[in-house]
């Protein structure tokens, strides 16, 4: 099973399927072409029997910084005909494990998609952030809907609202993240997993994670749909551009002439 994109490296081994973000010059920071080649490799996953577990890494000490502004800037990488929103939707509704290796940043996607994954491993060195509101947009692919549930309303509020980066420790305390492990090992700690997972009963493994999200799939995915509409009319706006425009020129955002 091999990616079209340079950018995304998949390799199967024992009946699990790697998937390496691979654009380290850029700390990994996600293209349209790098979202459709994970979401084809997904959507090919899904049905092939030779796999049964996936794991995401990012190659180069980085899970992902996020998105590529320069994408967003066009305005078109939200909206559900976009490579962003197949990429959500293929890991939202992939009914066999998924296992993350995170180290490094986690930015933005780096941290939301997380919430999608069964198992995630993060190295002390992972740094989370969803900078949502910093960059002019709202959440995306379910954040809000899905973390206050899990780490109640308080919580959630102080990390969407704030968007500031919190630790691997933090991560795993307020349910992000199952296991912290030192630099260099969580690739290691997740094919362990996944080995272990990919022995046992194949379609007792689906049932179950289907049973562990029943009550939340179509709650969630109108979450990620809404998000979605308003994340896509947030690309137009001057909000946004402004403070994309100062994250490029590295200059702090200046929100004051807007109401």
């Amino acid at each position: 099973m091999q990616s079209q994109c340079a950018e995304i490296r998949s390799q199967v081994s024992g009946r699990v399927l790697e998937i390496t973000i691979n654009r380290p010059e850029r700390k990994n920071a996600l293209t349209m072409a790098m979202y459709s080649a994970m979401a084809d490799l997904l959507d090919a996953a899904a049905v092939d029997s030779e796999v049964r577990v996936v794991i995401l890494t990012g190659s180069g000490g980085a899970f992902t910084s996020g998105n590529d502004l320069t994408d967003f800037l066009g305005g078109s990488a939200s909206g559900e005909e976009s490579p962003v929103f197949r990429f959500m939707q293929a890991l939202y509704r992939f009914p066999k494990p998924v296992i993350a290796a995170v180290a490094g940043p986690a930015v933005g996607i780096g941290t939301t998609l997380l919430l999608h994954c069964d198992l995630s491993i993060a190295e002390d060195d992972a740094v989370f952030q969803m900078p949502f509101v910093n960059l002019g947009l709202c959440p995306e692919y379910g954040s809000s809907f899905l973390l206050p549930r899990i780490m109640g309303h308080t919580k959630a509020s102080e990390l969407l609202l704030l968007g500031k980066k919190f630790d691997a420790q933090t991560a795993a305390d307020v349910n992000i993240c199952n296991e912290v492990v030192y630099s260099g090992e969580a690739l290691d700690r997740a094919r362990v997993y996944a080995a272990e997972l990919a022995q046992k009963a194949p379609e007792a493994v689906r049932l179950t994670k289907k049973l562990l999200r029943q009550g939340t799939l179509e709650s969630g995915m109108a979450a990620i749909r809404e998000e979605a509409g308003h994340f896509k009319a947030r690309l137009q706006s001057d909000e946004f551009r402004e403070a994309a425009t100062a994250f490029m020129e590295k200059r702090p955002a200046d929100f004051s002439r807007f109401d």
